[in-house]
């Protein structure tokens, strides 16, 4: 364990479902040290692919946003791990973040059962999966910026893309789409919309279009970051009218403009914070 600050700390957790070890880091709730016997709510924070779990800390003011009594947990979950057990049998980064870390977390670090969970691009995929396959695990889920449907054509050329860039085969994560169907569909959001009964989904996703907060990227990270947005908005509306239909407590948020970036998200989370922490009591 290092401490970063007074609240922030980075722990290496050994884990056996990834046979290896995996940092994650935390943030403290404010009565940590006066209330040595107190138990807190959690608040879980999923990166994005190409990314890992500094990145909350390092692109929003998380840890100012925290003055409350919360604790904040950002696990590591590789570039491109897709926060899932893979059909090939290893890594087991869902095992890990659902089972092994929250019993640490409630062990070590004082966490109760009332959780939240946020994710941004491939941890926003990655926050809906977990939710949907943990009934009851979480009171409020916020995806931002994801792709929710794996059977949309234009995902599928994504995943494709996204793995081949990490040297990754997208079969190796969920096997063949056509003769391994239902492990596709297991993780697939749009195909699970009664599993969200009982927690609050919040989805967001900008136009795609630039605007003012859009400064600074080079060409090439401009021109992913607008197309990378632009169909996300239409799939969040589909999938939110799905979730109204399965009773599902949800709200959206598409804005105009949006790119998949960073400025964006800090607002997002800004947006959110009220609303989460209510969720959790």
């Amino acid at each position: 364990m290092k401490a970063i600050d007074d609240r922030m700390r980075d722990l290496t957790v050994s884990s056996p479902a990834m046979g290896r070890s995996i940092p994650v880091r935390v943030i403290l709730p404010t009565s940590w040290k006066e209330r040595p016997k107190a138990t807190f709510p959690v608040v879980y924070m999923l990166h994005g692919g190409d990314d890992d779990y500094t990145s909350w800390t390092r692109e929003t003011d998380v840890e100012a946003l925290a003055k409350s009594d919360v604790l904040i947990v950002m696990p590591d979950a590789g570039k491109a791990g897709y926060y899932s057990d893979w059909f090939a049998g290893a890594p087991r980064w869902e095992t890990f973040h659902t089972d092994e870390l929250v019993r640490l977390m409630e062990k070590k670090y004082r966490a109760g059962p009332s959780r939240a969970i946020v994710g941004l691009s491939m941890g926003g995929f990655g926050a809906l999966n977990y939710a949907a396959h943990h009934p009851g695990m979480f009171r409020y889920v916020a995806s931002m910026s994801t792709y929710v449907d794996l059977n949309d054509p234009a995902v599928r050329l994504e995943l494709s893309l996204g793995t081949g860039r990490e040297g990754i085969d997208i079969k190796d994560v969920w096997g063949d789409p056509v003769e391994n169907a239902e492990v596709w569909r297991a993780h697939n959001p749009a195909a699970m919309p009664r599993s969200f009964r009982g927690t609050h989904v919040h989805l967001s996703a900008g136009s795609g279009e630039p605007g003012p907060l859009d400064t600074g990227h080079s060409p090439e990270v401009f021109l992913v970051s607008m197309l990378g947005e632009a169909p996300l908005s239409t799939q969040i509306e589909r999938f939110a009218q799905s979730l109204r239909s399965a009773c599902v407590d949800v709200t959206t948020h598409v804005y105009k403009p949006g790119t998949h970036s960073w400025p964006y998200w800090r607002n997002e989370l800004h947006g959110i914070w009220p609303t989460l922490m209510k969720s959790l009591g």
